[in-house]
């Protein structure tokens, strides 16, 4: 995968919850509930592909470096442009601090 514009992103995965999303942090890490189990890859697949909607990128621009049988994980999102990368920079620190919950419930 070629580009410059890459998202190296600290994963805690939960898995077997309700849906997949983004869940605040946990740490440095950004947790996300899973909603597969941790059997046969479900969960990274799962992984894998809410971050593909999640970033609005195919599948094939995200990659599992490191994690592939724990719950820390880190994911290399690949983005066209620095532009790109600057909004899936803005979105992961409104998840991390939960501020999109907030808005929510207000």
């Amino acid at each position: 995968m070629a580009g410059a514009h890459v998202l190296k992103l600290p994963i805690h995965a939960t898995p077997g919850a309700k849906r997949t999303e983004a869940a605040g942090a946990h740490g440095a890490a950004l947790r996300v509930r899973l909603g597969a189990p941790p059997v046969d890859g479900k969960a990274n697949a799962a992984l894998m592909e809410w971050a593909a909607r999640a970033f609005a990128v195919p599948k094939a621009q995200v990659q599992l470096l490191h994690g592939q049988t724990g719950r820390q994980k880190i994911l290399a999102v690949h983005f066209d442009s620095a532009s790109a990368l600057a909004s899936a920079q803005a979105q992961v620190s409104i998840w991390m601090t939960g501020a999109e919950k907030q808005d929510k419930k207000s």
